[in-house]
């Protein structure tokens, strides 16, 4: 589990393609640091498992399914790249809960830069419009971020200038695309609901 606070603004240095998976390594020395074979590290909001440490960087397989249902085919050597390692139970939780299980993938619409913030504009698929709500939490990019004006078609954020200098959406333009994970309690509330609270 994640908490949507980005650790660490890190590098790919290499994405290797094999037939319909890839293998991306990525330097990040902060979150490498204690990280062993099996760890997992978010990159961009994805939940990958670390199969190999060498220096600075890190190595993981990325499947098809995360492939097709993320933007991290989208990466080339050079890309920058939000990291977070798992939170600790004794950790606090400055975000909210992340799995790193990426619902779809939205694209900037929109920057209104402010005097030391901006407003950014994000398109969604229709079928996460209804877990998106004013003030709540979503994730984007692996960014913990609540949400400024939810509509049928996107939303707004309002980024701070800590998250415009230390993460990947202060170097995002309209047309580039972003991971988005939803809050995982609506999602539960929605399943609830259709099954009218039935018990077993």
């Amino acid at each position: 589990m994640f908490t949507g606070i980005v650790e660490e603004l890190g590098e790919i240095v290499a994405l290797e393609r094999e037939g319909d998976s890839a293998r991306l390594t990525v330097r990040g020395p902060l979150v490498v640091s204690d990280a062993v074979h099996g760890a997992s590290i978010a990159v961009n909001g994805v939940c990958l498992t670390v199969t190999d440490v060498k220096d600075e960087a890190f190595t993981v397989d990325v499947m098809k399914e995360t492939l097709d249902r993320s933007a991290l085919a989208a990466l080339a050597p050079g890309s920058p790249v939000n990291l977070e390692r798992p939170v600790r139970p004794s950790d606090r939780l400055g975000g909210h809960i992340v799995q790193g299980h990426v619902d779809g993938v939205g694209e900037i619409v929109s920057r209104e830069p402010g005097d030391r913030w901006d407003v950014v504009t994000i398109g969604l698929p229709p079928n996460l419009a209804r877990y998106v709500v004013e003030k709540g939490s979503i994730t984007v990019d692996g960014i913990s971020l609540t949400v400024v004006e939810a509509r049928d078609d996107a939303f707004t954020v309002a980024l701070i200038p800590t998250t415009l200098e230390l993460t990947t959406l202060g170097r995002k333009h309209p047309g580039d695309p972003v991971n988005l994970e939803v809050d995982v309690v609506a999602k539960y509330v929605e399943r609830l609901v259709a099954a009218g609270g039935s018990r077993p």
